[in-house]
């Protein structure tokens, strides 16, 4: 049985260690906040101006001013803080973020990532993706393990543009977690009742 975008978050926050300063791509990467410990240990980073980001509000306690990336409410754990988006992007390329945690539409076999344009369709921007891919000490990340059509995302070659190159250091999908190794990808983890006759038409080795 594969797992649930929240079960996706979950495994996902396991990734995340003790003092570590975290950047969350929009989507699946959010539902990650409400995964991890809120005594400060780990400090998410948005790119938008804020260290500290909490996890989302309940209902009646949103404030329209604390919002992420993605431009959802979110909420400020002691000790947070906010500043402008030049400083945000100057720890990001300071390489002062230790785990960006990304969507991806495709992921290949050595590492390249891209998840943000696909061709044909109005992109508004790209974000702070590529320059999260390049600043953050690691990459990890969180997909569906198929596209809506049914190929799957983890491929030998990207065909979409790229976000960053040999970036992408782990991938966790609704499938398991996965490993590029360079000649494919690696097995580390299957969701329950998941087999090899599910990862058909992805490289692995």
């Amino acid at each position: 049985m594969a797992w649930s975008r929240e079960e996706m978050a979950q495994r996902a926050a396991r990734e995340v260690g003790p003092g570590m300063v975290v950047n969350l791509g929009i989507g699946i990467p959010t539902l990650v906040a409400n995964y991890l410990p809120e005594d400060g240990s780990v400090m998410l980073h948005s790119e938008n101006g804020l260290l500290g980001m909490g996890p989302f509000p309940f209902e009646g306690d949103e404030d329209p001013q604390v919002i992420n990336a993605g431009k959802q409410t979110v909420t400020i754990v002691p000790g947070g803080s906010t500043f402008d988006s030049t400083l945000s992007f100057a720890m990001i390329r300071g390489g002062h973020v230790d785990l960006a945690i990304l969507g991806a539409m495709q992921v290949a076999m050595n590492g390249d990532l891209a998840n943000w344009a696909v061709p044909g369709k109005l992109v508004t921007g790209m974000g702070g993706a590529m320059d999260l891919v390049s600043g953050a000490r690691r990459v990890l990340a969180v997909c569906q393990f198929r596209e809506k059509e049914g190929p799957p995302k983890l491929v030998a070659q990207c065909s979409l543009p790229l976000t960053g190159v040999g970036c992408v250091s782990r991938i966790i999908t609704d499938l398991g977690v996965f490993d590029p190794v360079g000649d494919g990808f690696r097995a580390v983890e299957l969701a329950p009742g998941v087999t090899a006759d599910d990862l058909v038409g992805m490289p692995l080795v």
